[in-house]
């Protein structure tokens, strides 16, 4: 499914400030769509002004919808009496399309007199132009199905007024707010809870939802006729924190969310005023019981913070083991039984980077680049060599897990130690660590990706007789273990083309996103 900025860029004019207005309106319109009980389609003029393409679609979660079809990319041309894509829905839709072109012209709500039957039910067509800074850059196409049309009650006519409401601040480029704050990740929608207030911040209306939320958090009178920002606040005296756009935001005042808690629940509030004809009628706040939601995201703080500590205690631990080891290192005479111990030093010391690593992100997932860096300089530095020895990381490892983390900072460690004692051992030397993340491409079925990852030197290279498979090395044995073994890669050791050695390795990872700290 192309997203509503391919299309926009494929087929239209239209300007980034344009694009950004329908991207609010679009992230906002299941409201309206809910408070219509009604399909909107969204419509926009072609590039060469022939016709109208649909770019983006939304069905009604409070009613049956108008379109059992998808009418994204639906292209109408200008004289066209119907359309020629294969499904039946567009055709009905261009037969309609009169409404479109009334709607672009005439700058106004247009809807029609008697339901349209061409379908099999019987619905509602209504066009909403959509304006920006005084200007037209599209319209909205409203489908009603009736097909269980019967009397409203109280509350789907207070949905319907409100509905018409918002449609018209729609078309007098009201809606979307511009000046809107920034919306939580789950804001309350229609069916959660609706109050009406009029414009002096009174309930005219409270929905069964609405109602049950403000008795969780004590009310014991009705809503209707008090001033919901008043009441709000004398709810949350009770000791609880208040937030500080709390009146505003009940007040109907500004287009904004808010959080009240009492009594052990949490409401969450989010305001929409009416302003129509630049005159403020009301609001409509919609309310919604996040006190469960809100339980889980402190108990997963909690759990996060406590595993944060344990990493960071880990590493603490790993540290005064390095710190005892190389204590120990100090006091033995014997030069081989020193370097065993040294190189236990290095191979602790890069598993505590990573746990040190960790101990700061909410996650378990690290970017790997820094630790690269800290674990290349470290096998650099405590060699026992006199060498000039001069490492340098180039490409990005990128997000990894920490069961890829861990193993691989040592085989780091070993890869790069093992270039310092023994490829660059009789003088100043290079070493070189390449990594090159391939992931997978937006949209792919398949979420790994591979990690690829070049040791270099050049050093005095590899014995004429050295068989990876039979190595006495312990180094290259816990490379080799660790790569194929543990992540499920590949490892290739070979001569390099102008002196020295090149290690590769190729291992399959998961393709992460998370933003770390």
């Amino acid at each position: 499914m192309p997203h509503l900025s391919d299309l926009i860029r494929r087929y239209t004019a239209l300007k980034t400030a344009d694009l950004e207005w329908f991207h609010s309106l679009v992230s906002d319109w299941q409201l309206l769509a809910d408070l219509s009980f009604a399909d909107l389609v969204l419509w926009v003029r072609l590039r060469d002004d022939t016709g109208w393409v649909a770019v983006s679609q939304m069905r009604p979660t409070t009613g049956p919808t108008a379109f059992q079809d998808d009418l994204v990319e639906t292209v109408l041309r200008d004289g066209d009496v119907t359309e020629i894509a294969p499904v039946p829905e567009p055709a009905r839709v261009s037969g309609r399309r009169g409404l479109i072109d009334r709607a672009w012209t005439e700058g106004r709500i247009c809807r029609e007199g008697d339901p349209d039957w061409s379908g099999g039910v019987p619905v509602r067509e209504e066009t909403i132009p959509v304006r920006r800074d005084g200007k037209l850059i599209g319209v909205i196409q409203r489908s009603t199905n009736l097909s269980s049309a019967r009397t409203p009650s109280r509350l789907e006519l207070t949905y319907l007024q409100s509905a018409s409401d918002l449609a018209q601040m729609i078309a007098e480029g009201a809606f979307p707010f511009s000046d809107q704050g920034p919306l939580m990740v789950r804001s309350p929608r229609v069916g959660d809870g609706l109050l009406r207030l009029d414009q002096d911040g009174e309930v005219v209306y409270a929905s069964p939802n609405a109602l049950s939320a403000y008795r969780r958090l004590g009310l014991t009178a009705d809503l209707v006729g008090t001033r919901l920002a008043q009441t709000t606040l004398e709810l949350a005296a009770a000791g609880d924190a208040r937030d500080e756009s709390l009146t505003w935001t009940a007040g109907g005042r500004v287009p904004q969310e808010a959080e009240v808690e009492a009594r052990g629940s949490t409401i969450q509030l989010r305001s929409i005023p009416l302003v129509v004809g630049g005159v403020r009628i009301g609001a409509l706040v919609m309310v919604r019981d996040v006190t469960e939601l809100r339980r889980r995201e402190r108990e997963l703080m909690t759990k996060d913070a406590t595993i944060r500590e344990i990493h960071h205690r880990v590493k603490n631990n790993l540290q005064t083991v390095a710190a005892l080891l190389r204590l120990q290192s100090r006091r033995l005479h014997v030069p081989e039984g020193r370097a065993a111990l040294d190189e236990a030093v290095r191979r602790v010391g890069s598993i505590a980077i990573v746990h040190e690593m960790l101990s700061h992100t909410p996650d378990e997932i690290v970017d790997f680049d820094d630790i690269a860096d800290r674990v290349i300089e470290m096998a650099a530095e405590v060699s026992s060599t006199e060498a000039a020895v001069v490492p340098r990381r180039s490409g990005h490892f990128g997000l990894l897990s920490a069961l890829v983390a861990t193993p691989l900072s040592m085989v780091l460690t070993e890869l790069v130690q093992n270039a310092v004692e023994h490829g660059l051992s009789y003088g100043p030397g290079r070493i070189e660590v390449r990594a090159q993340r391939v992931d997978p491409p937006l949209g792919a079925e398949e979420k790994g990706g591979r990690l690829l990852i070049e040791v270099t030197d050049n050093g005095g290279g590899l014995p004429d007789d050295f068989d990876m498979e039979s190595t006495a090395s312990l180094g290259l044995q816990i490379v080799r273990t660790l790569v194929v073994g543990e992540l499920g890669g590949s490892l290739e050791v070979k001569p390099r083309e102008d002196g020295g050695t090149r290690v590769a390795i190729e291992l399959p990872v998961e393709h992460h996103t998370a933003v770390l700290p």
